[in-house]
């Protein structure tokens, strides 16, 4: 046995060893669980940049997260997901193999006929996997989201982003000159009655340009792009099961966030309304609905993919429909996640993600 291989036998047994945190980090599964020890959101704490695109070890969960809704030049329709997820064993950083930090990554691209996923696992402080502020730059192995903005401009105007799975890979461009956005009150988004809440901002401007190899075939595209960033130690309540989460671009320009978690009781709504210059305004969460409509089969479980969502105070009533029913995330803790179209009051494109069923 060479010592190559003893370092990556060594690695995997490490990997394998801490995957059940791992599992926890992705976004629903044991979310409510207790955050002792670790930081947790404040009410009233500013977002400050560059420093919150960068990681917070102190919290224990945390993702960088960008979906995209994209067109070929001869109409054809694609979405493309890349996210990287920070899960704490303990807070803060350390050297080496003592570092605390695991990372996750999850890759796909849809269309409508279908969707291809891909899954990356890695360990802080070797160098692996990581998220470093200035100049920005995401990775997991060799999947990057990183920087080329101009010097005057916010670290994450200019994005170059790179995925590769086994039958796809995509190469694309994300540029805005508008300034990230805070969802909830001022990036403090709650998501529970009894008060679990993370900091929360968007980044739902960025303009595409790129390609994708879907099947061994070049295509060049052109679309939209939304980027999330979240973090916390204990966003849900014990008793939820999962969330539905919609982020909405809207052919007037304004853009829609909006997401229900669900308990045995009902649900949880929170929703921001972002017009076309950017500027965000929390809507009531007594004038929000969000409605499955149909369910269809995906891998042995019944999922919405279908829903009318209502904001009367902003005079939207719509449907949305999804590019490929059948966008399930076969990773390790498995969920749906996939482009939509919408029509009704307005119309437009967006991504929605569903946890828990």
């Amino acid at each position: 046995m060479n010592d190559s291989w003893s370092k990556r036998a060594l690695a995997l047994l490490l990997l394998i060893a801490a995957l059940p945190v791992v599992v926890l980090a992705q976004g629903f599964a044991g979310l409510g669980s207790d955050a002792e020890g670790f930081s947790v959101p404040r009410r009233g704490t500013l977002m400050a940049f560059p420093a919150d695109h960068g990681p917070h070890p102190d919290f224990r969960i945390e993702w960088w997260y960008v979906t995209a809704n994209l067109e070929a030049e001869d109409g054809r329709v694609f979405g493309v997901q890349w996210t990287l997820f920070r899960s704490a064993l303990a807070p803060g950083n350390a050297e080496g193999w003592r570092d605390p930090q695991i990372w996750i990554g999850h890759a796909a691209l849809t269309t409508p006929d279908h969707h291809y996923v891909a899954e990356r696992l890695g360990r802080g402080g070797i160098g692996q996997a990581g998220v470093e502020t200035t100049p920005f730059r995401a990775w997991i192995d060799n999947w990057e989201m990183k920087s080329n903005s101009l010097p005057d401009e916010d670290e994450l105007a200019r994005l170059d982003l790179f995925a590769a799975g086994d039958a796809f890979s995509y190469q694309l461009t994300l540029e805005t000159s508008a300034p990230p956005v805070p969802q909830g009150d001022r990036g403090y988004s709650v998501k529970s009655a009894a008060g679990q809440a993370s900091h929360y901002y968007s980044q739902p401007f960025y303009q595409i340009k790129g390609s994708l190899v879907v099947d061994g075939k070049p295509v060049a595209i052109t679309g939209k792009g939304w980027l999330d960033r979240e973090w916390s130690s204990q966003p849900l309540a014990a008793d939820q099961e999962g969330w539905d989460w919609f982020s909405l671009h809207l052919d007037s320009g304004d853009k829609l966030m909006a997401f229900r978690l669900r308990d045995a009781a009902g649900e949880f709504i929170s929703a921001n309304w972002i017009n076309a210059e950017g500027e965000t305004e929390m809507i009531d969460t007594q004038s929000v609905s969000l409605e499955p409509l149909r369910t269809t089969k995906v891998n042995g479980r019944q999922v919405p993919v279908e829903w009318r969502i209502q904001v009367p105070a902003k005079r939207v009533d719509i449907t949305t429909h999804a590019l490929n029913d059948q966008s399930w995330m076969a990773t390790s803790t498995p969920y749906w996640e996939g482009p939509i179209r919408f029509g009704g009051s307005h119309s437009g494109v967006g991504y929605l993600e569903m946890t828990g069923y």
